[in-house]
């Protein structure tokens, strides 16, 4: 979850394809040394798992999903009704991963987790997805409300379309005011796919100090960084004023270009219902780079902007690892 008052440009006018989403009832610049003496032992904790892909066999071209959804605070049947459905017309539309939002579960620092949170992956919450993957044969990334013991976290998972769990992310630059709720995450994945190496963030991991935390990611590999989110304004913002979109627009752009990534994150919409943001709108505006940091797209901005909208992502093969990052970062290899 991250709020943003003044921002860049109005959503841009593209050319994309949008998925009319069924009705659900309601009930509901530059990687240098400070980066390097900057990544932590929580990157070295991390891993890559694999999914038994040879780098010969990625496929380099495919569809992805932003299924930018609306979730009803607390209302865990409601969100798990519509994220299946919006799975399942992702998997028709030919995509081969659907990126989801942050804690589409039961909404962002929503009370209901004290109760509601689930194990992953043993729970009935991340169970469900994952057998929505398997049937549709997608993969699906998607944020989700995890407890563990007595502690909860605010999580993200990515599922293979075979259903198996591929990789767990617990949200490591979470905002101060939901603390007393979210536990720590201590840790940073990558997951091997048939469409190449995978990182996983959460929202405001993007905007940790010096981006830390997504260029890590594009030192262990990643060709694509999907992150869920929950972007969210004050009820009177005025997005002809004050557009939203440069807190994530800035740390996507510079990262892409760094590394060659493509990065996505997608929130969801709909009115805060608890929480220490209740009555903010959470308003959408997902946004992709390409490997060039050029904008693909930035989805439509309200807190009614439900829709799901499909990139045609092209990916490369890694230019370097290690220490190449500071010579190909080099302005003379810009262009």
């Amino acid at each position: 979850m991250a709020s943003e008052r003044a921002g860049a440009r109005p959503c841009p006018s593209v050319s994309v394809r949008a998925s009319p989403c069924p009705s659900i009832p309601p009930a509901s610049r530059r990687p240098g040394t400070r980066l390097i003496a900057l990544l932590t032992a929580a990157v070295l904790a991390g891993g890559i798992r694999e999914t038994f892909v040879s780098s010969q066999n990625v496929k380099r071209e495919f569809k992805l999903a932003l299924v930018q959804m609306l979730v009803e605070g607390g209302r865990l049947e409601s969100n798990l009704a519509r994220a299946e459905e919006r799975i399942r017309e992702a998997a028709r539309q030919g995509a081969g991963i659907a990126l989801l939002p942050e804690v589409c579960d039961l909404g962002w620092t929503h009370p209901s987790a004290r109760e509601l949170a689930a194990q992953i992956p043993g729970g009935a919450t991340v169970q469900r997805l994952m057998r929505a993957a398997a049937q549709n044969r997608i993969y699906v990334c998607a944020g989700l409300t995890e407890r563990d013991g007595d502690r909860i976290y605010n999580s993200a998972v990515l599922i293979g379309p075979r259903g198996d769990l591929l990789l767990k992310h617990r949200k490591l630059n979470e905002l101060d005011i939901a603390h007393d709720l979210y536990e720590q995450g201590d840790r940073l994945n990558v997951a091997r796919t048939e469409y190449g190496t995978v990182g996983v963030l959460i929202c405001a991991d993007a905007t940790a100090r010096h981006y830390t935390l997504l260029r890590s990611l594009g030192y262990m590999g990643a060709d694509l960084i999907l992150s869920p989110a929950a972007w969210a304004v004050p009820p009177d913002h005025n997005n002809l004023k004050q557009p939203y979109g440069d807190t994530w627009r800035v740390p996507y752009r510079t990262v892409a270009r760094e590394f060659r990534i493509w990065i996505a994150g997608v929130s969801n919409v709909g009115r805060v219902e608890e929480g220490p943001w209740r009555n903010w709108n959470c308003i959408g505006c997902s946004l992709v780079m390409d490997l060039e940091g050029r904008e693909v797209l930035q989805a439509p901005y309200g807190a009614a902007a439900d829709t799901i909208l499909y990139v045609d992502v092209r990916t490369v093969p890694r230019p370097g690892r290690g220490t190449d990052w500071d010579r190909l970062a080099a302005p003379e290899n810009r262009e």
